[in-house]
């Protein structure tokens, strides 16, 4: 169209070469505007990018590789001269992946991206190598270089998009989007970290917690902190975790900082951290949040630096143990980083251990006691006309109090002595008083406490306020100095050596999940052998379910705690860096906490009872119980029979009441037979708990019921993974009709009979 009118316009003045050619301002316009969007139509026709790059292809200049649907690009920024993955639609044009940042653009139009016919991917300048993935292909497959639709640049097989042979994912920048992760990567063999656009700073993940580590490169110094709990991320074992969340993204900014964003979004933070600039003051420095500067206390002076940055603060006089004291700080606003906690009563008590130590350099009392060891890190101060918190901080007696004179009289003397005796006999029986009634953690990566006996005797009254009772001990109810709530599990078999069940509590310690109940500490002597839990307020699932005194719960929360139970053994089975098998799944370990929210327990008994294991599961209650089949038949005990054990305890949370409490629905006695016959007919809605009177999402609860009639098949190999279950209960996977399991057509068998017998 824009040519014909051109062109005839044209055509026009070639027949009236003495007449002006006169438009009016609208069909220049017209005509202004039709040109240019034909050549913008003509440039991205020419410029007109696909995702995928074969062997022996290029890149170059304005060329791009775009993902299918269009929300990442790879190539030439000319605007921040960098070249690498970008958001596509956003208008926040966010770089979320370059190569490598040791290098120089030079000339853009130079510029090329080589895909070699050996599988390696190239960036060159001219014929300047800048960078290469310095893979070479060591099969005869075809392979392919892909942008995929979640910004990850892999080069795979060209058939089987699952064989994947390098990927972006891998080496990220200073991004980290869904699906990519932080840690060490078992299958490369590499840590995953970020680096600051500025490579000032890293960001690394802390193999101690659920958290991670900033690191300011120059300085050396550090900022660790916790992944909020609502994140979306998956955790293998202790030293990798995947963020998941389809939505959104994680970025370490210039300042340092870690910052949340919806995906294609730049500028409103879902979630940041530190608040503060990573303006950190390094080792024993002090930060103002009022002037926002960084000092020293008392006894340290100012890191020499030709900068002007502020690297941390170093002792003006070397400690000598025995020549140190304690110096008071004020105004604290947050405590330096990584406190050891320990259970006392009074700040004399908390500083008799810390001067017990050498190497302990600080201590704090705040409802509880707080040690540092080492140096200290991020200690955050208020104005100065603000109150706040305490710190001691150990401190050389030379820098805080006068000389004494030299002269002594020798009455004074003998004195002194005698009173230095006397105090440090003191000493030594408040710390032999202090050890008996305090806690140690035992060790730093799985944060538990060790607990004397005297102190959880204490804590418990005795152990005068009995919980519950199951297979494996008692459970009683306690409370620590501070009014924190506890729940000490009484074991009652016996057990290996002290050292061994020490290694297998450490283990289990460092297991930690939303849905499992956390264990907090231990206690082990000659004869005890005592597990300390975070106390779960609502008590447990089958006090709800079976119990007429209890509220009945609605079938939204009961399908949520069917779901938060799945996603424990899950984790459990699939997540962990060994299986763990519960061995012991009902609803009587599974409890739930203010909100509801359900958290296995007793995971990992098997571990600890060894072979007194299989002699604490005859105690439990019922005939049938919970057992899988192999359990009987003898067979190895493999995670599927947690599933089958699940499967049962689905269908009591379905229908509120006990399997093996006999039931007379027509000819059925056993109500996993009445259930799995119904769901076969497809009539589930009779399953359901009468209590609800029918209120319930029906698709949920079919679905349900068909799960529960899945995991209770007589063969391991026909119930599904506990990872599929989740997937199932979130409708993410779909659920056949399952058959009637082989067991309990048998069943039927032998009920028709006795039926019969009955009617003669």
């Amino acid at each position: 169209m824009p040519l014909v009118l051109a062109r005839n316009l044209i055509q026009m003045k070639k027949g009236n070469k003495c007449k002006p050619l006169l438009l009016s301002s609208s069909t220049v316009i017209l005509l202004s505007s039709t040109i240019f969007i034909h050549l913008v139509c003509q440039l991205a026709f020419a410029t007109s990018a696909t995702d995928t790059l074969l062997p022996g292809q290029s890149l170059r200049g304005n060329q791009t590789l775009v993902s299918k649907d269009i929300s990442f690009k790879l190539g030439f920024n000319w605007l921040s001269a960098s070249f690498g993955i970008w958001f596509a639609k956003s208008i926040c044009h966010e770089l979320v992946w370059e190569p490598d940042k040791n290098y120089s653009i030079g000339d853009p139009q130079s510029l090329s991206l080589t895909f070699l016919e050996n599988g390696t991917l190239q960036l060159l300048n001219n014929d300047s190598l800048l960078w290469s993935t310095h893979y070479v292909k060591k099969t005869s497959v075809s392979v392919v270089l892909v942008l995929l639709d979640i910004g990850n640049l892999v080069i795979r097989d060209e058939t089987n998009d699952s064989m994947v042979l390098w990927q972006s994912f891998d080496y990220p920048s200073d991004t980290i989007l869904p699906g990519g992760g932080l840690g060490f990567n078992k299958i490369i063999g590499k840590n995953i970290s970020l680096i600051s656009p500025s490579s000032l700073y890293s960001l690394e993940l802390d193999t101690r917690s659920r958290g991670f580590i900033i690191r300011d490169i120059p300085s050396g110094s550090m900022l660790s902190g916790n992944f909020p709990s609502w994140m979306k991320i998956r955790e293998d074992g202790t030293d990798f975790v995947m963020f998941y969340d389809a939505q959104t993204y994680l970025h370490l900014d210039d300042g340092g900082r870690i910052v949340l964003y919806n995906l294609g979004d730049c500028y409103s933070p879902l979630w940041f951290y530190p608040e503060n600039p990573f303006g950190y003051c390094g080792p024993y420095g002090l930060y103002s949040s009022y002037s926002r500067s960084c000092g020293c206390p008392i006894g340290f002076d100012a890191h020499n630096t030709e900068t002007n940055r502020f690297l941390g603060c170093s002792r003006l006089v070397p400690i000598i143990c025995a020549e140190s004291m304690f110096y008071v700080i004020d105004g604290i606003d947050s405590f330096p980083d990584r406190p050891q906690f320990l259970m006392a009563k009074s700040t004399e008590e908390c500083e008799a251990v810390c001067s017990s130590y050498c190497s302990c350099m600080a201590y704090a009392y705040d409802v509880t006691c707080l040690l540092w060891y080492g140096e200290l890190w991020n200690t955050t101060m208020l104005g100065s006309d603000s109150v706040g918190r305490h710190i001691y901080i150990r401190v050389s007696q030379q820098e805080t109090s006068l000389k004494n004179s030299k002269h002594v009289n020798i009455v004074v003397l003998v004195a002194g002595i005698l009173s230095l005796i006397i105090s440090v006999a003191l000493s030594f029986l408040w710390i032999f008083l202090a050890k008996l009634f305090a806690t140690r953690p035992l060790d730093a990566r799985s944060g538990l406490m060790v607990f004397s006996y005297a102190q959880v005797k204490n804590a418990t009254k005795n152990f005068s306020e009995k919980l519950g009772e199951g297979g494996f001990g008692s459970v009683f109810k306690g409370t620590l100095p501070g009014c924190s709530v506890m729940a000490v599990k009484k074991l009652k078999c016996v057990f290996r050596v002290e050292k061994q069940f020490r290694s297998e509590v450490q283990t289990i310690g460092m297991i930690q999940h939303t849905n499992l109940v956390r264990l907090l500490g231990f206690c082990v002597t000659e004869r005890n052998r005592l597990l300390v839990y975070e106390y779960m307020p609502n008590g447990s699932l089958s006090s709800h379910l079976f119990s007429d005194n209890s509220e009945t719960l609605c079938w939204q929360l009961r399908y949520c705690v069917a779901l938060g139970t799945a996603r424990g053994l899950a984790y459990l089975h699939e997540e962990c860096m060994d299986c763990i098998v519960h061995c012991d799944m009902k609803p009587d370990n599974v409890l739930l906490d203010t909100d509801f929210c359900p958290k296995i327990a007793d995971f990992g008994m098997a571990k600890l009872l060894n072979r007194d294991f299989s002699r604490a599961l005859t105690t439990m209650r019922g005939t049938i119980g919970y057992l899988a089949p192999e359990w009987i038949s003898g067979l190895p005990i493999t995670h599927k029979a947690d599933v089958y054990s699940y499967g049962l305890m689905l269908l009591e949370i379905i229908s509120g009441r006990r399997n093996s409490e006999k039931i007379k629905e027509g000819r059925h006695t056993y109500f996993p037979i009445y259930a799995a016959c119904k769901v076969n007919e497809g009539d589930v809605m009779c399953l359901l708990d009468s209590r609800l009177e029918g209120n319930a999402d029906a698709e949920q609860l079919e679905r349900a019921c068909r799960i529960a009639c899945w995991c209770i098949q007589d063969y391991e190999d026909q119930r599904p993974m506990m990872g599929q279950v989740v997937l199932m209960l979130e409708g993410v996977m779909d659920v056949l009709v399952p058959p009637i399991p082989m067991s309990l057509q048998n069943f039927v068998g032998m009920e028709d009979h006795s039926t019969d017998l009955d009617t003669f």
